[in-house]
């Protein structure tokens, strides 16, 4: 797997990842450009490493950001629908929405509600329009039950590693529509789920992983 060196902005963040080409489109390029990675992670914003936010949470490295909205792309073209599952710091439901545009809408649930609030406050402070438009939503929730109030959706991407194929998630995918998710236990690996048009579903591992487990939050918390 390819690595981005640590950058001292987010700008040259970008460009790592770019040279390493783990990002090529131009329309995550745009998107990682426009949202700056240090409004939502507290430590280390431009290191390519996994940072703490608190409560047992960690915002992913970049470099798997990048890969997530690659394999995702084609589903968050602008108007679609999308749901962020395990939203912790709000980076990434960002980013998604920065590509559905104002015309789409992108939900993001997480089960500890000071995460929820904290994302919040960072997308009302430094991207208000967003919250206006109610392109994005942070809610509370089971992210293993996914948020079926806005479902079906175009894309679904999962923060955290499902012990089994999620079921209640592919349920909420719509037809056509692709979940980027790690799945497992002591061994993980992302796996890219494809919904046809028919309702017909196809899985292909992407990676091998290492993932926080999607769990409860007392165990989250403790862990």
């Amino acid at each position: 797997m390819a690595w981005a060196c640590s950058s001292g902005s987010n700008r040259g963040l970008v460009a790592n990842l770019a040279r390493a080409r783990i990002i090529s489109d131009e329309r995550v390029v745009s998107a990682m450009r426009a949202v700056d990675r240090a409004h939502f992670s507290p430590h280390s914003p431009y290191e390519d490493a996994p940072q703490p936010i608190g409560h047992g949470a960690t915002i992913s490295a970049p470099h798997m950001h990048g890969y997530a909205l690659e394999h995702l792309r084609e589903h968050l073209r602008p108007g679609m629908r999308a749901l962020d599952v395990g939203s912790g710091s709000g980076y990434l439901t960002a980013c998604m929405a920065a590509m559905v545009g104002a015309r789409g809408r992108v939900v993001g649930v997480d089960h500890i509600p000071e995460l929820v609030e904290g994302a919040r406050a960072a997308l009302e402070q430094h991207y208000p329009d967003w919250v206006r438009d109610q392109r994005v939503r942070f809610v509370v929730g089971d992210g293993r039950q996914g948020h079926a109030a806005d479902a079906p959706y175009d894309c679904i991407h999962v923060g955290a590693a499902s012990p089994e194929p999620p079921a209640a998630l592919l349920a909420q995918l719509g037809a056509p529509g692709r979940m980027f998710v790690p799945v497992g236990t002591a061994l993980q690996q992302v796996i890219v789920y494809d919904k046809d048009s028919s309702g017909n579903v196809t899985q292909q591992p992407v990676m091998d992983v290492a993932y926080i487990p999607l769990t409860d939050p007392d165990r989250q918390r403790s862990g």
